[in-house]
């Protein structure tokens, strides 16, 4: 947990991924500090000592999420949720409305939402098969081909020759790890989950959708923009790409202090 140098009666905010831990989100959390900030490693991922407890789903993930603020004795509070983290702070309010006040669900990959779902489904569907199969580097090859499609996916998709993982960095060679849990429990989930429009319209929660500058077409672009929809709003735009609050190797033109004052905006209108 991250606590602001001085006092704030602003809302604690929870920043979170699904499945990524809190080590993603630390130069975001690191330019709020006007608040207090809780960010957590999903069960499995990183830190956490806890295995899925059978298969992963939004609502189980939801769950831990409400058994963490009501041990911290806060509530409600705001939710950055991120990717997955998107479509978990969905389900948090679905089973737990009390809990939140606002939460900004960026990019969430609803496909439920989407056009295309049967074929997005399926295409998920195989990236888990395929790491099941081949491992790690195959379908993460898969898996970074289909978060960078821009448009609805064709219908022969999965007909088409699969990528490459050596043309991407990746390893060709299987391990036999099938311990990643995007790979193996996410990309499962996140076909199984629809939102309920009724009762996160009735939940008396804000929900800002949210999509990043940079993104426009892709997979969880079109999640978050449909999510909008669904709700009747405009959808807020971060700078950036997907992972606009980071700066790394593979997005050096990422700002997170922009994405930071982006949020802090959003959360404090």
């Amino acid at each position: 947990m991250h606590e602001p140098a001085t006092a704030s009666d602003l809302t604690p905010l929870v920043v979170m991924g699904s499945p990524m831990g809190a080590s993603g989100f630390e130069q975001l959390v690191a330019l709020l500090d006007d608040r207090t900030v809780i960010t957590y490693d999903p069960r499995g991922t990183e830190r956490s000592t806890l295995a899925p407890d059978g298969e992963v789903t939004m609502p189980g993930h939801a769950e831990d999420l409400h058994r963490v603020v009501r041990a911290l004795g806060l509530g409600p509070v705001d939710v950055f949720g991120s990717s997955g983290g998107g479509i978990v702070g969905l389900s948090w309010i679905e089973q737990h409305p009390a809990d939140v006040a606002t939460l900004v669900s960026h990019e969430p990959p609803l496909t439920a939402l989407l056009e295309d779902r049967e074929v997005a489904d399926a295409v998920e569907l195989d990236i888990v098969d395929t790491y099941h199969r081949e491992g790690y580097g195959p379908a993460m090859a898969k898996f970074i081909a289909l978060v960078s499609h821009v448009g609805p996916l064709p219908a022969d998709y999965l007909d088409r020759p699969a990528p490459d993982p050596r043309q991407l960095g990746l390893p060709t060679e299987d391990d036999g790890s099938r311990d990643d849990l995007l790979l193996s429990g996410n990309l499962k989930a996140q076909p199984e989950y629809a939102p309920d429009a009724q009762a996160l319209r009735s939940a008396g929660v804000r929900i800002v959708p949210a999509v990043s500058a940079r993104g426009q077409g892709t997979l969880a672009w079109r999640g978050g923009a449909a999510l909008a929809t669904l709700l009747g709003t405009e959808a807020v735009t971060f700078p950036g790409d997907h992972g606009g609050f980071m700066r790394n190797d593979w997005a050096p033109d990422n700002d997170p202090a922009a994405f930071a004052a982006t949020l802090r905006e959003v959360l404090d209108r």
